[in-house]
């Protein structure tokens, strides 16, 4: 894979204003936004997975077993999408991971234009379910997810989780 502007071996940058008595001032080590692209193949999906998974230890992102699991499985299934039905139109997707001291968010852009909508679950089907299983999973972490437009008329699927479990 490809490493882009802000690398997996780059010195994050991050931050935002919060109260002094929550944190230190400036960015925690965590923080930051790393970017890389892969050619849209079926060999892309584990090896974004790992990359991801690699970043975030790397990192020493605090995230339990469970967020970790469950962004490894938002990577796999929105880079699986990219290959399976922009690859035509979009030979290269990319990965960005962005880590703030409260959220990660992970998403997946490609320049073809077709705005996927999640399906509901069609027993007879193998195949179909990624975004709302993507759907699913962020919303049960308390996390929120959306499709958008990209200026070159692409697209970038999202989803955010919160580092610290929700209240429910």
């Amino acid at each position: 894979m490809e490493n882009h502007g802000r690398g997996f071996d780059s010195r994050p940058e991050g931050g935002g204003d919060v109260a002094p008595d929550r944190r230190p001032p400036g960015p925690l080590p965590y923080e930051g936004v790393w970017r890389f692209t892969a050619p849209a193949v079926d060999a892309s999906v584990p090896q974004a997975r790992h990359a991801v998974r690699d970043l975030l230890s790397r990192q020493r992102v605090p995230a339990s077993d469970d967020l970790v699991q469950g962004l490894l499985l938002i990577v796999s299934e929105l880079v699986t999408n990219a290959v399976r039905h922009a690859a035509l139109l979009s030979p290269t997707l990319a990965v960005e991971v962005a880590v703030g001291a409260e959220w990660v968010r992970v998403s997946v852009e490609d320049n073809h234009p077709y705005r996927p909508t999640a399906l509901e679950a069609d027993h007879g089907q193998t195949g179909g379910r990624g975004l709302l299983l993507v759907r699913e999973v962020t919303r049960e972490s308390g996390g929120v997810c959306d499709v958008e437009h990209t200026a070159s008329g692409g697209k970038v699927i999202w989803a955010a989780l919160p580092l610290t479990p929700s209240v429910v």
